[in-house]
């Protein structure tokens, strides 16, 4: 009985503390040194709708569209309540038969030439909203074609949205789609204009 009370008082203290004070202050100073990114990197278009998170990867599939990387969560892709990779191993029929189909859709699309790990495979979380830059470059003559685009433009914007590694060491170049997308999108918006005002 004289080691209960103790032991109560420890579980009390550290739930306070580690329940309670410790999530305040870091969620504080995430709000205060990183608001943006504490509140889960959402992009808001003009009108103020939130079209997405540039933490996590949507589907494309619309040929005037970067393509993001194949996602294998559950139920359907870039599902973040079903986050995980297919856990199949290379020799998986199952795996090999979905890498060979989006090969094909790859090639029927276009691609030509090696093609990109990254456009074949799902990444480990299936939510990756990133893809390699080689990735987005070999898209670019199948969407400078769909957009009637030319292809230095369109190279020129994927440069521009390539992300170097943090602090120059930590990962991988790498291009977050949702973004180049809407920039994409600004593109014809601009010419758009432009066209209108001549």
């Amino acid at each position: 009985m004289n080691e209960l009370k103790p032991a109560v008082l420890m579980l009390l203290l550290l739930t306070v503390i580690c329940g309670g004070l410790y999530p305040a202050v870091v969620t504080g100073i995430a709000q205060a040194v990183f608001p943006q990114q504490a509140d889960g990197s959402f992009i808001v278009d003009r009108s103020g709708r939130t079209i997405g998170s540039t933490l996590i990867g949507q589907p494309f599939s619309d040929p005037k569209y970067f393509w993001s990387r194949p996602s294998a969560t559950a139920g359907n892709a870039y599902n973040p309540l079903a986050s995980g990779g297919a856990n199949a191993g290379p020799t998986n029929a199952d795996y090999l038969a979905a890498v060979r189909e989006r090969v094909k859709v790859l090639r029927e699309s276009g691609v030509a030439g090696p093609i990109p790990a990254d456009m074949a495979q799902a990444s480990a979380s299936g939510l990756d909203p990133h893809i390699t830059p080689d990735m987005a470059k070999i898209q670019i003559p199948r969407i400078a074609r769909d957009r009637r685009i030319s292809e230095s433009e369109l190279a020129t914007l994927v440069a521009t949205y390539i992300e170097k590694p943090q602090l120059g060491i930590f990962g991988v170049p790498k291009v977050n789609v949702l973004k180049l997308n809407l920039a994409l999108d600004e593109i014809k918006a601009e010419a758009g204009r432009s066209t209108t005002e001549h």
